[in-house]
């Protein structure tokens, strides 16, 4: 298991009918303003992959990057490297926050006995979306655009939600959101509602389905039966990517993650088109995928490497392998978290009482 937890969402995997995946509630919603650009320790880090190792300083000195000392949510989005939205609980309340520069805008306050969650958080279009529960009540879909104006629910009838703890449990795509439903593993509902809110439109599709980067959905078996099926929902073109009895893989429409197992674990871990092609290692032995999505902005590989002490601390060594480069760049010798969504990194150094978080917008690099 990989020892960066990744708020309690990054599983992979099916998960089960409304998932409850709990990432820290609350928080605020802010005008942008100058990035509080920091510095990353970069410390030495176990060998991890084949690459060329450089430090950010040096390979990405124009990127958006940042140490928040002072945050007052549990971040479970960036908007950019300084902009978090997240969670606080004050009392009987967990409120839903947008916070920058310690300035912070309250989008939600539930009940904190109603178990609330907020998931799939997704920034497109000038808007930013999510799917909220609380109470046992049916997950509804929520907005709120950047203009100032009160969030509003786009719709209560979302099916059977199935969330993955990955960057496309929500898609924004098309002026609509796009989500998976279902109930057994015969048929998935592929589901999706306005921006503006209204009917709900469902596809079905036989067999267990995933969102994947739009307009595909993946076969969410993670390479478990010796394939990944991919199919575009726009054309209805369809992908297999085999993989032997000793791999387990991830995929995307451009890349798939390939991990090589022997009996005593993760020998290396490869990446390559889903057509088989441009097959290359980027990491070891011991190395693990940091996080659940598989080659971010389909160039970014977040990996880890746990140390010996890692089963005590639950902390590992973090680096992001560049295949534009094939260069490793290490960020933290002991993260706590790993996180990504819309093309932002983030990670937590520290105790859990002092967490620091960390961030860098591979957006700008």
């Amino acid at each position: 298991m990989n020892p960066l937890r990744r708020g309690e969402a990054g599983t992979s995997g099916r998960r089960p009918a409304n998932p409850r995946a709990y990432l820290g509630l609350g928080a605020a919603l802010v005008a942008a303003g100058a990035l509080l650009a920091g510095t990353v320790p970069e410390p030495p880090v176990p060998e991890a992959g084949t690459g060329t190792r450089i430090t950010v300083e040096q390979a990405w000195p124009d990127a958006d990057r940042a140490d928040l000392r002072d945050l007052t949510v549990e971040p479970v989005h960036f908007l950019d490297a300084t902009t978090a939205v997240g969670t606080i609980t004050a009392g009987d309340r967990v409120k839903l926050l947008i916070e920058k520069d310690g300035i912070a805008r309250e989008l939600r306050d539930l009940p904190a006995d109603g178990d609330p969650r907020f998931e799939g958080m997704t920034a497109a279009d000038n808007r930013l979306v999510w799917a909220e529960s609380v109470n046992g009540k049916p997950v509804e879909i929520w907005s709120v655009g950047t203009d100032g104006a009160k969030p509003r629910m786009l719709t209560a009838d979302t099916g059977n939600t199935l969330f993955y703890g990955n960057q496309h449990d929500l898609v924004i795509a098309g002026g609509r959101v796009h989500w998976v439903a279902g109930e057994g593993d015969a048929t998935t509902q592929i589901r999706s509602v306005a921006l503006t809110g209204g009917a709900v439109t469902v596809r079905e599709e036989k067999g267990q389905w995933a969102m994947s980067a739009w307009p595909w959905i993946t076969d969410d078996t993670g390479g478990q039966s010796g394939r990944i099926r991919m199919s575009n929902m726009d054309s209805g073109a369809t992908i297999e990517v085999p993989f032997t009895g000793a791999e387990w893989g991830m995929c995307g429409p451009v890349w798939c993650r390939v991990s090589v197992m022997t009996g005593e674990g993760t020998a290396r871990i490869d990446l390559m088109h889903a057509d088989g092609t441009q097959r290359r290692r980027v990491a070891g032995t011991d190395t693990q995928a940091a996080v659940n999505d598989v080659a971010v902005l389909d160039r970014f590989e977040i990996l880890s490497v746990p140390g010996p002490e890692a089963d005590l601390t639950g902390t590992a060594a973090l680096l992001v392998h560049d295949l534009a480069t094939g260069r490793d760049v290490p960020l933290a010798v002991a993260a706590d978290l790993a996180a990504t969504k819309d093309g932002v990194l983030w990670w937590s150094t520290g105790s859990q009482e002092a967490a620091v978080w960390h961030t860098l917008d591979l957006r700008t690099i």
